[in-house]
């Protein structure tokens, strides 16, 4: 299966066959994969809580309005952002300059213009929330590729969320994101608007 298959293929599933499992190796393999996703000066600030005990999913089930699939699935991601991403940054840096990807002047320059851009609470949650749903729709799509189905889910109590799985002030919630083998029936896919819809060319007056 192709990117292009992939993307045609994938819906949105709430149906799940609750027996399923995956192992450990498969879903490192999904982040491992997801972790190819763009960020902002390869700030990289994706970070996933995988859920996949029967307590754990039960909780999460709570935190998202009793939704079934939460916890039917064989895995249910907390898809977070890191507020602080930058922190890491010199970390990032120093390797990209070992490894010959980026001169020691340009990764020193990055360094200081994405601590001055993310210095405003707002342009900081903003990319922690960008980069964080670049890297679920790449695991939804390599999910695809296996033979996964996916959802992700908007809908939970962040507060709750929080205080059920430790999560911290420095990550924001964007989403949860389950994964596994699919019950017997997928659903069809939703109609989508089309292009001349969507696109303008040069400005957007035409939207």
């Amino acid at each position: 299966m192709n990117v292009s298959e992939a993307i045609r293929r994938r819906v949105s599933v709430e149906e799940f066959d609750p027996d399923a499992t995956l192992s450990d190796a498969e879903i490192v393999a999904l982040v491992e994969a997801a972790c190819h996703a763009p960020s902002s000066f390869n700030i990289q600030h994706w970070r996933f809580v995988a859920v996949r005990s029967p307590e754990g999913k039960q909780r999460l089930r709570e935190a998202a309005f009793g939704q079934r699939h939460v916890a039917e699935a064989a895995v249910t991601f907390i898809v977070l952002g890191d507020l602080q991403g930058t922190d890491a940054l010199p970390e990032v840096m120093d390797l990209a300059v070992e490894r010959g990807t980026l001169p020691a002047g340009k990764a020193a320059a990055w360094v200081r213009m994405a601590r001055e851009i993310y210095a405003d609470p707002q342009t900081a949650r903003d990319e922690a929330m960008r980069s964080a749903s670049l890297a679920a729709m790449v695991l939804m799509l390599v999910a695809e590729e296996r033979g996964l189905a996916s959802g992700a889910i908007s809908g939970f109590d962040a507060d709750r969320l929080r205080r059920e799985f430790s999560i911290s002030e420095r990550y924001v919630p964007a989403m949860l994101l389950a994964v596994g083998p699919a019950s017997s029936t997928r659903p069809a896919r939703q109609p989508r608007l089309g292009v001349d819809r969507v696109l303008t060319f040069d400005d957007a007056s035409g939207l």
